[in-house]
C-alpha cells in the first residue's frame, strides 16, 4: 500500500511540474452556484518539488440553504480531479493529495459551521468544485455540473434517483451525451422495473438534442425525463445549473441550462425552479431537462 501511495504522489507531482512549466506557477478559476455564490480557487505550484497550495479564498459565505459542503467534500473533489489529470493509470488513493496544501476559509460554503444544511453539498457543490479545478487546469469544458436529484413517494414508499446529462468537451474529444459525470456513480432504474414497482409512468426518457455547447469539439447533450404519477404523490427535485450555463472553454460555447417543469392538466407548463418539493396529482407530470456540457475550441 505504501508503494501505491508513493507512486500516486509522484504521478501528481510530475503532473503539477509539467503544468507549471507550460502554463506558469499560478493558476486560478471561479464559477458560481445558481444563487450567485462564488467558488474561487487559486493554485500556487512549486515547480521544483511539485507541491501545490489550493487556496479557496474568495469563495462565498455559508448559506441558509443546504448546499454547504464540509471540507471532506472539497478534498474528495480535488483528489478526483487530480487523479483525472495525471498522465498514467493509477489507483485512486490518498497519495494523490500528499503534495497538496488546502486553504479553505472558515464559515465559507466549503468550510461551514456544524449547524447548517449540507445535504446538497455532497451531490451538487462537489460538482462545482470539480468544474473549478478542471477550469483552473484548462483541462476541459464544464460538464452538466449537477446530479439532478429526484425523489417521490407517499406514506407507503419512497424512491430516489439521479439523472444523467451532458459531458464537457476537451482538446481532443467531443463530450458524451446522456451520462453521469465526475463525482457520481449511480445507475438509473430500468423503465420496466420502475413502472412495475412504483405507481408511475415513464412518459419520456431520451437525449435533449442541441443542449450541448457548440465548438471545435461539441459538448454532450443532456436528457429529458418525464414521469407521470398514477396516484397523488410528493415529488422533490434538488438540482443546479438551472440559471447559469456550464461553461465552454477556449472559445467553445456553453451548454444549455437545465429546466424542471410541472405539466398541469390541459398542457400548461409551470417552471418550478431548481429546488422544489410539492404534491403532484394524477393527470400531471414532471419534466426534467438536464443541462448539456460545454463545447471546446472555436469552430473553424
Amino acid at each position: 500500500m505504501h508503494f501505491i501511495q508513493q507512486n500516486a504522489e509522484m504521478a501528481v507531482r510530475n503532473m503539477l511540474k509539467s503544468f507549471a512549466s507550460t502554463h506558469g506557477v499560478q493558476a486560478g478559476a471561479i464559477d458560481y452556484l445558481d444563487d450567485g455564490s462564488p467558488i474561487e480557487l487559486t493554485i500556487d505550484i512549486d515547480p521544483n518539488t511539485g507541491n501545490a497550495c489550493f487556496n479557496f479564498e474568495g469563495t462565498g459565505p455559508q448559506m441558509l440553504g443546504n448546499l454547504n459542503a464540509p471540507p471532506a467534500v472539497t478534498y474528495s473533489a480535488v483528489i478526483y480531479s487530480l487523479r483525472s489529470l495525471v498522465g498514467q493509470d493509477i489507483p485512486l488513493n490518498q497519495g494523490c493529495l500528499a503534495p497538496i496544501e488546502f486553504k479553505i476559509p472558515p464559515f465559507s460554503l466549503l468550510n461551514p459551521s456544524d449547524d447548517v444544511g449540507v445535504v446538497g453539498g455532497n451531490v451538487l457543490t462537489s460538482q462545482r468544485v470539480v468544474d473549478v479545478v478542471l477550469k483552473a487546469f484548462k483541462a476541459c469544458a464544464a460538464s452538466q455540473g449537477c446530479m439532478n436529484n429526484l425523489t417521490f413517494g407517499d406514506e407507503k414508499f419512497g424512491y430516489y434517483e439521479t439523472i444523467a446529462g451532458g459531458a464537457g468537451a476537451g482538446p481532443t474529444w467531443d463530450g458524451r451525451s446522456g451520462v453521469h459525470t465526475h463525482c457520481t456513480n449511480t445507475r438509473i432504474t430500468d423503465p420496466e422495473i420502475l413502472e412495475r414497482r412504483y405507481p408511475v409512468l415513464l412518459r419520456r426518457f431520451g437525449l435533449r438534442a442541441g443542449s450541448g455547447g457548440a465548438g471545435m469539439h461539441k459538448g454532450g447533450d443532456g436528457v429529458i425525463r418525464e414521469i407521470e404519477p398514477l396516484r397523488p404523490l410528493t415529488m422533490s427535485i434538488l438540482s443546479e445549473r438551472r440559471s447559469l450555463c456550464p461553461y465552454g472553454l477556449e472559445g467553445g460555447e456553453p451548454g444549455k441550462t437545465g429546466r424542471n417543469l410541472l405539466m398541469r392538466k390541459g398542457g400548461v407548463a409551470l417552471n418550478i425552479g431548481a429546488k422544489r418539493s410539492g404534491s403532484i396529482n394524477v393527470g400531471e407530470s414532471l419534466v426534467i431537462e438536464t443541462p448539456g456540457g460545454g463545447g471546446y475550441g472555436v469552430i473553424v
